[in-house]
């Protein structure tokens, strides 16, 4: 599925989730039991009212490189872990939301490095984000399109974003 299918229809029907087709909802559930590996990368776009929170990550070269950028909850895929799976424990891992509700499919894009997969999931949480991973992030805040931070991890989900927001 392109990502411009996924979030043109996302984008026709946010108003009124419960209108989504039946058909919709079981590929958005194939695409989350689908087993990834370490190329898989889903993230969350987890949005209140018109903000989205991004995480201040600060990368080491044993991790990548040196780099601080901003960007969304989650993280890669665990060998056999399926994406749904991936998607719940990095989001618990990073901001200590157990309470994921995973709304809809937007698409998968290229990752900031080749040859990862960033497939993006709209989602809610309804408890307070907390930054549960100090060693990575020196924090997480929520952002608006107007004051979006220059230095996100991935360009062509940051076009997603801004246009989601």
């Amino acid at each position: 599925m392109s990502p411009c299918l996924g979030f043109s229809f996302w984008q026709n029907t946010r108003n009124n989730y419960y209108s989504l087709p039946l058909l919709y909802l079981q590929h958005r559930q194939e695409i989350l039991k689908t087993v990834g590996d370490s190329t898989k990368c889903p993230v969350a776009l987890i949005i209140r009212g018109d903000k989205i929170l991004l995480g201040h990550r600060h990368y080491t070269p044993d991790t990548w490189k040196t780099i601080s950028v901003w960007t969304c909850p989650g993280g890669r895929c665990d060998e056999e872990e399926t994406t749904e799976a991936a998607l719940r424990r990095e989001v618990a891992e990073e901001i200590g939301v157990e309470n994921l509700e995973v709304v809809e499919y937007l698409g998968e894009f290229p990752g900031a490095r080749e040859p990862d997969r960033v497939p993006v999931f709209l989602c809610h949480i309804h408890e307070e984000p907390q930054n549960s991973e100090p060693h990575k992030f020196s924090e997480w805040k929520w952002f608006s399109k107007e004051d979006f931070p220059d230095t996100f991890i991935n360009k062509e989900v940051e076009k997603l974003i801004k246009t989601v927001l």
